[in-house]
């Protein structure tokens, strides 16, 4: 019920329209049982050769309700897909609100599939609520009394078998088919985000699904898995024909009980001939209120279901939280780490264990260590992606903790290993850290990093697109796109993490001779493995199993023929 309240809550707003939408689908429905109705008195008078102005009246009725049916129908449709448009964009808006803060602690344990799923199918699925779930019962009631209210003024008896053909085809078959397809719309909902999560995943992991000869075993998953999902809407398909079978029957019924009572009023002298089929044919007509609600359970399945997924992540805790003050003024920009210790989850080892160090406004401190020293963890911290533990991060002159966290970010420039491009322009890309900033300022930074050259040879130049992931271009240029953000951010502290792992010797070169231009002026923290260029550091430590276990200058580490000496020993026999 908790999901319900909120898709209902963010409808509200629009309750105006909705109220609009409900009346003309009335409306629709009404001037439809006019039509018939209207035409079934019409054939009834004419039968009887009355003077043609006595049909005037009635035949002008049936060109109405046939024009107005056309009318409030394209309405209908175009306010009740305004108003569900407009709550599928607050929960797109709801989800990403939600989902920001949670990167990236609390979204390890999901998939990028699974993630990309929620936000497309399962708000995608949303669109049922209003148009098949919510609306659909208020109208059949709006139908069921106005009409019952018309059939009650030539007998009353005629609105009780209205009455009880719409409680027989509106709650009975609906509870009915619910009951043959218990579990199938949830199962749809977590068989469409299983098949999304394994096809984002091959398109992702092509190259390494065929490189290690698993393609044809992933492929095999994701067969199963669309045969599973085409079984249920398969099941789901046939509920429906089902249903409309049964709601169809019903009306039949109905139009027989009226007529069969209209018969015996009419040999009364109780009801007129010429009423006879009106009555019927309007009965029969308004069933076509009923016809959406037989699948009303299957669709609030779905809804919920969906729904469910996206509270999960929307009402998530963020592993940090701002406390609401606003950040101090930074005396500096230095920062320190004073006895901090820090683990991923309460049942896991110390990923950083009694670290302190320090590095002044302007200096330059390496970081070193083999894989899964804790060297990353450390600018996780510093981006307050999560909170440490013990101990104490200081940043100008204050707890980091005191900072809000779009502010801590916002002193602080990162160049990872892994820079994530999106599939859009270069332009785009570098106006990421600063949407706002001019062309020229595009053109500098870009010169600066050595981009300006490369970017004129491509044919749109600066409106070039990247690709997915930036795969047009080399590992050169995606690193030398990333200099240009930090560059166009002009944060003051500047973070090198492996920034140049997984580039060729010369082109590594090339790149760090920019960097080295990059930290002019600035705090810099480098963290990496490999040891080339760090005599130019102020300090290097070395971090083992998350402590420091040597800090020191290049020539000095090396003279103490520790851990240090052993990674420069190793990094000069592989190269």
């Amino acid at each position: 019920m908790k999901s319900m309240t909120w898709l209902i809550h963010l409808m509200l707003p629009n309750w105006r329209r909705i109220l609009l939408a409900l009346i003309l689908s009335t409306l629709t429905i009404t001037s439809h049982i006019g039509l018939m109705a209207t035409s079934a008195y019409l054939l009834a008078r004419a039968a009887l050769h009355p003077p043609i102005l006595d049909l005037m009246v009635t035949i002008v009725g049936v060109r109405f309700f046939g024009l107005s049916r056309a009318v409030f129908r394209y309405l209908e449709r175009y306010v009740s897909h305004d108003v569900t448009f407009r709550v599928l964009s607050q929960i797109r808006v709801k989800f990403y609100q939600g989902l920001e803060p949670l990167a990236p602690a609390r979204l390890l344990n999901f998939q990028s599939g699974d993630l990309l799923s929620r936000i497309v199918a399962d708000v995608e699925i949303q669109q049922n609520f209003f148009l098949r779930v919510f609306a659909p019962p208020f109208v059949a009631l709006l139908v069921l009394f106005g009409y019952g209210f018309f059939l009650a003024r030539y007998d009353l008896r005629f609105s009780f078998i209205l009455a009880a053909c719409f409680l027989v085809a509106g709650l009975g078959v609906p509870l009915g088919i619910k009951s043959l397809g218990q579990g199938g719309g949830r199962q749809i909902v977590a068989l469409k985000a299983e098949l999304n999560t394994q096809v984002a995943d091959s398109l992702l992991g092509i190259t390494e699904l065929v490189a290690y000869g698993q393609d044809q075993a992933h492929l095999a998953k994701i067969q199963l898995t669309d045969k599973n999902l085409m079984d249920q809407q398969r099941r789901t398909a046939w509920l429906s024909a089902l249903s409309s079978t049964l709601t169809g029957m019903i009306a039949n019924l109905g139009l027989w009980l009226v007529l069969v009572l209209g018969i015996l009023l009419v040999e009364k002298g109780k009801l007129s001939g010429v009423n006879l089929g009106m009555l019927a044919l309007g009965t029969f007509s308004s069933f076509e209120a009923l016809y959406p609600l037989s699948l009303v359970p299957h669709h609030l399945e779905q809804s919920r279901a969906a729904a469910d997924r996206l509270l999960e992540l929307i009402e998530a805790k963020s592993a940090v939280q701002d406390d609401g003050a606003d950040s101090p003024q930074p005396k500096g920009l230095d920062f320190s780490f004073e006895d901090m210790s820090f683990r991923y989850d309460q049942d896991q080892p110390w990923a950083l264990k009694n670290l302190t160090f320090r590095i002044p406004y302007q200096g330059k401190v390496a970081i070193v260590g083999q894989s899964g020293a804790g060297k990353t963890s450390i600018v996780n911290l510093l981006l307050r992606f999560w909170e440490y533990d013990e101990g104490r991060i200081d940043l100008g002159g204050h707890s980091i903790r005191e900072y809000t966290q779009e502010d801590a970010r916002g002193f602080i420039g990162v160049v990872t290993q892994r820079t994530h491009l999106f599939n859009a322009t270069i332009r785009e890309n570098l106006l990421l850290a600063k949407p706002e900033a001019t062309d020229e300022e595009l053109i500098r930074v870009a010169q600066q990093a050595k981009l300006h050259d490369f970017i004129l040879s491509t044919p749109q130049g600066y409106d070039s697109l990247v690709g997915e992931g930036g795969f047009k271009l080399s590992g050169g240029q995606r690193q030398r796109l990333a200099i240009a953000r930090v560059l166009l951010r002009n944060a003051p502290i500047l973070i090198l993490d492996e920034a140049m792992a997984g580039l060729d010797p010369l082109t590594e070169r090339e790149v760090m001779d920019e960097v080295y231009q990059l930290m002019e002026g600035r705090t810099t923290l480098v963290i990496t493995h490999r040891l080339t260029g760090l005599e130019k550091m102020d300090e290097i430590l070395v971090l083992d199993k998350g402590q420091i276990v040597e800090r020191g200058k290049h020539a000095e580490l090396l003279r103490q023929k520790g851990l240090y000496h052993k990674m420069w020993e190793m990094a000069t026999i592989f190269n």
